[in-house]
C-alpha cells in the first residue's frame, strides 16, 4: 500500500451538536490513528475527506480555501483539527496530504432513514410517496451541492497527482453552483411530475445561511472538472430511488 483514500467520519452537524464527545472520538482520534498507521508505514499520500463546514461564520462568497471563520458546530471543530493534524504530519513526518473540502455530496445510495439523513433523500423519498416534505426554515439556505461523481474524480486526481505543488493542499470539491433549498425541492418536484407543497419547520442549529465555493484552485493544481451540473445530478438521483422501487 502507497496511497490511502480516507473517507470515513461520523458526519450531521446535529448529531454533533447532540453528542459531541462521540463525533470528537471518531472525527479527530479516527483520523489521527490513520495518519499515524500512515506514517508508521512509510505511506506515500493520504487524501482525507475535509469538510465546507470548516468556513464556520466566515461571510465571504464563494468560499476560498485561505479564508475560514469560527467554527459553529462541534463536528465543524473536528474537521477543522483534522485539517490542522495533516498539516502536521506533512511537515514533521513527510507524508503527503490532500484535504478535500467537501460542499454537500449527494446522489445514488444516500439513506433516507433515520434522524440525521440528508436533505436530498429526504425529498425524494416524499416525493415519491406524495408526502409533502420539511424544509428547515423559510428554504432560502443555499448550499453548493456537489454529485458524488464530482467527489469521486477528485479523488482520483489527488490520489495520483504528480504535481508537487498539490501535495499538502486543502481543496474545496464543488460545482460552483448555489442552490437555494426551495429550488432544490422545484427540480426534484418537477422531475416528479408532483405539484406536492413542501411544510416549513424550525431552522437548525449550527447551520451556515449560505454556502458557495471557488474552485478554482482544485482546478488549477489538480485539474478538476465539476463534471456533472447540479440539474443533472439531481435526475440521476431521482431515477435510481424510483427505479429501486
Amino acid at each position: 500500500i502507497s496511497h490511502i483514500s480516507h473517507q470515513a467520519a461520523l458526519g450531521s452537524v446535529p448529531r454533533s451538536i447532540h453528542d459531541p464527545l462521540t463525533t470528537n472520538e471518531v472525527n479527530i482520534t479516527g483520523t489521527l490513528n490513520i495518519f499515524t498507521a500512515a506514517k508508521e508505514r512509510n505511506i506515500k499520500r493520504v487524501v482525507y475527506a475535509a469538510s465546507s463546514s470548516t468556513y464556520g461564520d466566515h461571510p465571504g462568497l464563494p468560499k476560498v480555501e485561505d479564508k475560514t471563520g469560527n467554527p459553529l458546530s462541534p463536528y465543524a471543530v473536528t474537521k477543522l483539527v483534522n485539517e490542522l493534524y495533516a498539516g502536521v504530519y506533512a511537515s514533521v513526518y513527510g507524508t503527503e496530504m490532500i484535504g478535500l473540502r467537501y460542499f454537500n455530496i449527494f446522489g445514488p445510495k444516500q439513506n433516507p432513514h433515520g434522524p440525521y439523513a440528508a436533505v436530498i433523500p429526504l425529498f425524494i423519498e416524499a416525493l415519491l410517496n406524495n408526502k409533502a416534505p420539511v424544509i428547515n426554515g423559510d428554504g432560502s439556505h443555499s448550499r453548493d451541492f456537489t454529485y458524488i461523481d464530482n467527489a469521486v474524480q477528485a479523488n482520483l486526481r489527488a490520489l495520483f497527482t504528480e504535481n508537487k505543488e498539490a501535495v499538502n493542499q486543502v481543496y474545496n470539491i464543488a460545482c460552483g453552483e448555489q442552490t437555494t433549498l426551495n429550488e432544490l425541492f422545484d427540480i426534484l418536484r418537477t422531475e416528479a411530475g408532483s405539484d406536492m407543497q413542501p411544510v416549513h419547520g424550525p431552522e437548525r442549529a449550527g447551520d451556515v445561511q449560505h454556502s458557495l465555493a471557488d474552485i478554482s484552485k482544485a482546478q488549477r493544481l489538480l485539474g478538476y472538472e465539476a463534471g456533472v451540473t447540479v440539474k443533472e445530478g439531481l435526475k440521476q438521483t431521482f431515477q435510481w430511488y424510483r427505479e429501486r422501487g
